[in-house]
Order: structure tokens, then sequence, then C-alpha cells
């Protein structure tokens, strides 16, 4: 990647720093501005390679971040006003739009529902690892925000609004993926259903949603990286995973299956802890609407499983440099995911005990 963008290092920092700058920021106007420079250090991330498809995702992109930003200003004008903090505000009705004039600025940001719809067309048009800042660390500053926007405790029926929210993100990302016989549009809306989750246990407790967003950045970090290593950058069906040989395509299926929840894995313990969470408060209900989500998106993840198993008779291998240099990754990616899923259950029955 950097060897086609001499100044990908600089993009990355300016990125960091404007995410960096947004989550510690007290005031509206410093918060606006550091998600604007984090927008202008990932635009030319998503454009590096200058092909057709990158560019329009790029364009989509820009809109929609455009669109969420003004959203942003326009509700913190509205109801913080010249305090420019977001510490202070009155019980007008002009505050409480302009409170959801934020929320809906930050939702859309992250892609999550009812503003979902830009995020599985932007991702299948890019390469793999603008996907991954896309899945991940994008993620971070509006999620960030929108907990300090539950730290106020101004509206009450907000949570029950973020909690049903949350609920149909994950029934989208569960129903999108079934149809979807791309890799980076399945990802996508594998984002999608996770946003719900994360959401959810934010509305249970800030400790809740940083566990299950960590556990969700190392498996996507091994899902990507392990993609682009194997330089599967022309992988645009899902045909193409069974050109792998059987290592890498059964570990790569593995590793999705974590990203689904699949037991004993990793991304089971931590739907496993917000599901007990979730269970001791008044927003139980949703929980049906997110578990159902979830084992949608086990349902194609299995099934696209088993196309790759019953296809491995006609598998093309590719040449040994690739397959060699995958291996570590691979390798790294199937220990992280079953060793720490086990080692998580283990520790917590004996902490039980």
């Amino acid at each position: 990647m950097f060897s086609n963008l001499p100044f990908g290092f600089l993009f990355i920092f300016i990125m960091s720093f404007g995410t960096l700058f947004s989550i510690s920021s007290s005031h509206w106007l410093g918060i606006w501005a550091g998600l604007e420079i984090n927008l202008i250090g990932f635009l030319p991330i998503l454009v590096y390679q200058k092909s057709m498809s990158e560019s329009e995702s790029a364009v989509k992109y820009f809109i929609v971040q455009a669109l969420g930003s003004g959203l942003l200003i326009f509700g913190s004008l509205g109801s913080y006003n010249i305090l420019f903090s977001w510490e202070n505000v009155s019980e007008s009705e002009l505050s409480i739009l302009g409170f959801f004039l934020i929320s809906s600025g930050l939702i859309m940001k992250m892609g999550m529902f009812p503003f979902h719809y830009w995020l599985p067309s932007v991702m299948a048009g890019l390469p793999w690892i603008s996907c991954m800042l896309l899945a991940t660390w994008q993620k971070i500053a509006p999620i960030l925000l929108i907990n300090s926007l539950f730290e106020l405790n101004l509206i009450y029926y907000f949570m029950f609004t973020v909690c049903f929210m949350a609920g149909m993100s994950s029934l989208i990302g569960g129903i999108g993926g079934m149809n979807q016989t791309q890799v980076r549009a399945i990802l996508a809306y594998s984002s999608i259903g996770h946003l719900g989750w994360m959401m959810f246990a934010l509305s249970q407790g800030t400790w809740a949603m940083k566990m299950y967003f960590c556990v969700y950045i190392l498996i996507s970090l091994c899902i990507f990286l392990n993609l682009w290593y194997m330089n599967l950058g022309s992988m645009k069906n899902l045909n193409m995973l069974m050109k792998l040989d059987s290592y890498n395509s059964n570990g790569l299926m593995l590793m999705l299956m974590s990203l689904g929840g699949l037991p004993p894995l990793l991304g089971f313990v931590s739907k496993c802890v917000v599901v007990v969470m979730g269970m001791n408060s008044v927003y139980w209900s949703f929980l049906l609407m997110l578990i159902l989500g979830s084992v949608m998106s086990l349902f194609y993840y299995l099934s696209l499983y088993f196309c790759v198993f019953l296809g491995s008779s006609k598998k093309f291998y590719f040449n040994g440099i690739i397959i060699n240099k995958s291996n570590f990754l691979m390798s790294f990616g199937l220990l992280f995911n079953l060793i720490g899923g086990v080692l998580l259950i283990f520790t917590s029955m004996i902490m039980e005990i």
C-alpha cells in the first residue's frame, strides 16, 4: 500500500490525529474540527490506486461524512449555543431537537441503522487495508462521542431509541448479508450487525462496549490482514475462496465464524458478556433482535464454509511463495481466535467457582 502512496504514513497520521483530537475535546467545535481532520486524512487513503471503484466509493463516503458533520454542527448550535461545551444544555424544544441532530450525525458517520445504506456500497469498492480502517478505526470517535451523550442523562427515552436502532442494525446485518456474493459486502453487513451489539453494550455500560469493540477490532485485523497478505486484492466473489489451499481457506472461514460469534471462538465470548449484562436491564427484550441477527449472520457464514468445503475437489493452488507468506499470519489468527476464546471461557468458569 505505502509503496503506491508516497505520503501514506502522513495521511494515516492525520487520520489518527483527527480521531484523537475529536475524542479529547470538551467542546463541540473541537469535536467537529477533529472529525473533519480525520476525514481529510482518510480520503486520500481511499483513492491511492486511482481506480474507478475506489473513486466512486470515496465520493460516496465524502458526501455521507459531510452530511453527518453538518448535522453535528447544526445540532450543536441548537443545543449548546455559544457555550462551546457539551456539559451545559437547556431543556427547551430546540435543544432536544439539536440533541437528536447530533446523535443522527454521529450514527450516520458510523453507518448504523437507519443510516446504514452507504456502508456496503462504499466498502465493496475499496482495497483490504482501506476496508479494515473503515470497519475499525473510523468507528472509534463516533462511538465514544455517543457515549459522552449518554452520560448527560438528559432524555430518558433516547436510550430506548438507541436500543431499538441497535436491534434493527443487527437484523439488517443478518438479512443483508444473505443475498451477497462479494466478500467485502458480507464484511460490511457484518460490521453493521456488530455496530448494533456495540451500541446495545454501550447502553449497559462503557466497559461492555469497550470489551466488545476491542474483540471486534482484533478479529477484524486478523481477517483483513490475512486477505491482504495473501494478495487477494482481486477477490470479488466467494469463488475466489475455493482457489486457496485447504489450510488458508479453512482458516479464513474459522475466523469469519469467530466474527459471527460461533462458540467457543473468541467472538462468542464478547456476545456472551453483552447478553449476560443485558438480561439484568429493562431493555432485555431487544436481545431477541440482536441474537436473531447474529444467528442469521452465522447462517450465511456456515453456508459459505460448506460451499468452500464441497468445492475443495476443484481447488486451484496459488504459487508456494504466497502460501508460505500467509501461513504465519493465518496461524496467528487461528491461535488467537481459538485459544483466546477457550481461555476466556475457562477463566470465567473458574471465577464463578
